[in-house]
């Protein structure tokens, strides 16, 4: 396992070896799906995931503020792969963050946003953190909604996804409530998503809420579909 002196060479080492699986062919098709917003190396997916696996298996993964200064150092880079990096190295040490976490996250979120960091950061590292630290959660995602900032908003929204029974309501529906107005697309979509998803836990509850607020249609069709196609699929097997 090689040893690195500092972040900065660790990141830089992490860098070139991505960037040496460069294809350009692969990175064309990619960037028009992102809608030209990042330019990428052109390693999909799988690739990149198994590429992580084996850079992580032989030079390891750093902790604490080598971790936060790698993540930091990745994210400035322009191809979009090397924040997905940053995210898998992360996600390697998710049983570890914390609130020391949560500043970084914060600027991960506004820095370079769109869905595909962001509801990773939101489900994953925020969402894992504050499950472990509730007392956090006025301090970060209760301003965060508060804020105007429209991803820090999708955030706070999504950042339960995968709580179910666990779930605060309260500050679920009331998260929803503040931002219920919005005309933005990615407000609305994680409105519907985050009440879908409760609703595999608490129907009833979801199906209430939905009557009882004033929400966009899209908000509306994503929040019941789940449930409309169980009951779909409960007819079918009764016909």
């Amino acid at each position: 396992m090689e040893t690195y002196k500092h972040a900065k060479e660790y990141a830089g080492a992490l860098q070139d070896y991505l960037r040496a699986h460069a294809d350009g062919e692969q990175a064309l098709p990619m960037e028009a799906y992102m809608r030209g917003q990042f330019p990428f190396v052109g390693i999909r997916s799988p690739q990149l995931k198994a590429l992580m696996r084996e850079w992580v298996r032989t030079q390891g993964a750093p902790r604490g503020e080598e971790l936060r200064e790698t993540v930091s150092l990745l994210w400035s880079q322009p191809e979009r792969e090397m924040q997905y990096a940053a995210m898998a190295l992360l996600e390697k040490r998710r049983r570890e963050t914390g609130p020391a976490e949560l500043p970084l996250l914060q600027e991960l979120i506004v820095t370079k946003s769109w869905w595909d960091t962001v509801d990773l950061l939101a489900s994953h590292q925020v969402g894992g953190i504050l499950a472990a630290c509730p007392e956090e959660i006025p301090a970060t995602v209760d301003v965060w909604i508060a804020s105007g900032h429209l991803w820090l908003q999708r955030t706070a929204l999504l950042y339960q996804l995968g709580y179910k029974e666990r779930t605060d309501t309260a500050r679920l529906f009331g998260y929803i409530r503040q931002v219920s107005g919005s005309t933005e697309f990615f407000i609305r979509k994680a409105i519907g998503w985050a009440l879908r998803e409760y609703s595999k836990t608490d129907e009833a509850a979801v199906r209430a809420f939905v009557a009882s607020a004033s929400l966009s249609p899209l908000s509306v069709r994503e929040a019941l579909k789940a449930v409309d196609r169980s009951r779909a699929a409960g007819r079918s097997a009764q016909e």
